[in-house]
């Protein structure tokens, strides 16, 4: 009789989860659907950098080794498996793909429950509750019971919508951490590279001016040279040697923001990238289109994706101006039973598996808060708000991208200019120096000439050395600009290291083997529903 029952109510459910399925698929979800907002764009870049760039609509996939350094190459994919930041964010999209997870399951009946209880009660004489006058009795009962919210609005499905979407953004931030890194460690081995340039250079010129120096002051004992000379001989090489601790300051402190890039404490990196130079920057770079920021740029995603999560925010908060309808059921078994044995024949807990213990219970119920319309509706109005926010941020972005791109191609055009009269500058100071002091040992010119060649010298080689680590620097500007260095990233989420200790701590099921794929996939399949 038992197994009959069951079986009936099994059947009566089935039909109505059918019918219900049935029913929501018919129905649209409250709230508006996401539009893409419009989004102005030039077709191309301004004429001024067209014969530093090729523009070729392209992913700019592992640009960093147009600089042919590889030094510089492993770097990257060192500081790619081991910066916490990257990390981090490789832990946000676990989480937000466990809130998915959440999401999803809100579908499904909210509230089950399987339960159990044994009560002993003493009444008093005054009080008896049954016919034969028991007094001492126990109750049992075993059950289970269930309360389904049915999505009749598309409250849940909305839900998903807004999991699916934040889900996407935070892959999207996991990409713009990935660029950002990749520039960072370009632009610090780059002042690396350029202060150790400038210390070698600043150690030469001290050389030469100690040379000049010593000759002076042989002279100004001989009495051939006055005493001015020796003084302003002294205070040139004093200025050049002054120069030096604040190179060596910059070179600890770009050493330090490599380590710290690298996932390591501060530290002298100079024994893990060795003796180098500059890297030397191509003649012609490689750049997509205007159009391809939306493509690329994992920030610019993240916008978009963070309307359409809020998007669904608003139809969230418009499925409360509705009532919502839920099924509520329960099924268990239930007996009392006498400590008087002699008179019932049994202790209550033998009578709980008879089919006359049986007791369920099924039916609908609904909730309408009309009372709080007011709340409702500015609640509505605040995640519209919000959603309007999100559209224009999404415009602006783009055009802080398109700004972002043009200011680092004009840095780099600008440097390429500079390296052209630096270099011609330069050969000219060497040249200068070398005359003047020639014909200040000849007798034909003063000392103030040999000065003054010297100081040229050293700042003109100063400022070509400067500019040519900001050529390196303003490429790693344009690349993090355009969004590239993320596309042949593939590396898992989480490491090996931190899954074996998340997985000892929590059951994290199959999540810990999430990847870009799956995610992707998912995305397309719930899309496809």
């Amino acid at each position: 009789m038992i197994r009959f029952s069951i079986q009936r109510r099994q059947q009566c459910h089935s039909l109505l989860v059918a019918a219900t399925a049935a029913f929501l698929a018919a129905c649209a979800p409250v709230g508006p659907d996401y539009v893409r907002p419009d989004i102005a764009i030039a077709d191309q870049w301004p004429d001024y950098v067209h014969d530093e760039f090729q523009f070729v609509a392209q992913e700019s996939v592992s640009w960093w080794q147009i600089l042919d350094d590889p030094v510089l190459n492993e770097l990257v994919e060192l500081a790619r498996q081991q910066n916490n930041n990257i990390k981090i964010a490789g832990l946000r999209v676990l989480e937000a793909r466990a809130a998915l997870g959440i999401a999803v399951g809100n579908q499904y009946p909210q509230t089950q429950l399987v339960a159990g209880s044994a009560t002993r009660i003493e009444a008093s004489e005054s009080n008896a509750n049954t016919t034969v006058g028991d007094l001492s009795f126990t109750q049992f009962s075993v059950g289970a019971s269930a309360s389904w919210e049915i999505d009749f609005w598309g409250r849940f499905r909305r839900g998903i919508e807004s999991a699916d979407a934040n889900l996407l953004a935070s892959l999207a931030s996991y990409d713009d951490t990935v660029v950002l890194l990749t520039a960072q460690v370009v632009d610090v081995y780059a002042v690396i590279r350029t202060a150790e340039e400038q210390l070698r250079i600043a150690k030469e010129n001290l050389v030469l001016q100690q040379r000049s120096y010593d000759i002076v002051d042989v002279l100004y004992r001989y009495g051939e040279s006055s005493e001015l000379d020796v003084q302003q001989a002294e205070t040139l090489l004093l200025s050049t040697k002054a120069t030096i601790p604040g190179f060596q300051v910059t070179l600890r402190k770009a050493n330090h923001a490599l380590s710290t890039l690298l996932g390591m404490r501060p530290a002298d990196m100079s024994a893990m990238i060795g003796k180098g130079s500059i890297p030397h920057v191509p003649k012609e770079i490689l750049v997509g289109v205007p159009a391809d920021l939306l493509r690329q740029r994992p920030d610019v995603r993240r916008a978009e994706l963070a309307a359409m999560s809020q998007n669904a925010q608003v139809g969230i908060a418009k499925t409360n101006l509705y009532p919502s309808f839920s099924i509520s059921g329960s099924l268990g078994l239930a007996a009392a039973g006498s400590t008087d044995t002699t008179r019932t024949g049994d202790s209550g807990f033998g009578e709980l598996f008879r089919a006359e213990s049986l007791t369920y219970s099924v039916g609908p119920s609904f909730v309408w808060p009309f009372f709080n319309y007011g709340r409702i509706k500015n609640n509505v109005r605040v995640q519209d708000a919000r959603l309007q926010q999100s559209l224009i941020q999404c415009r602006e972005i783009v055009i802080q991208a398109a700004r972002d791109v043009e200011d680092a191609m004009t840095a780099y055009v600008g440097s390429q200019l500079q390296a052209v009269i630096l270099t011609a500058s330069v050969v000219s100071a060497k040249r200068s120096t070398e005359l003047s002091m020639l014909r200040y040992k000849e007798g034909f010119a003063d000392y103030q000439r040999v000065l003054n060649a010297q100081q040229a010298l050293f700042g003109q080689q100063q400022r070509y050395v400067a500019n040519r680590g900001d050529a390196v620097r303003s490429i790693a500007q344009v690349y993090r600009a355009l969004g590239g260095g993320w596309q042949d990233h593939d590396a898992a989420f989480v490491d090996e290291a931190t899954r074996i200790e998340m997985q000892q701590r929590t059951d994290w099921g199959d999540l810990l083997e999430t990847d870009r794929a799956s995610i992707i996939d998912s995305h397309v399949e719930r899309n496809q529903e």
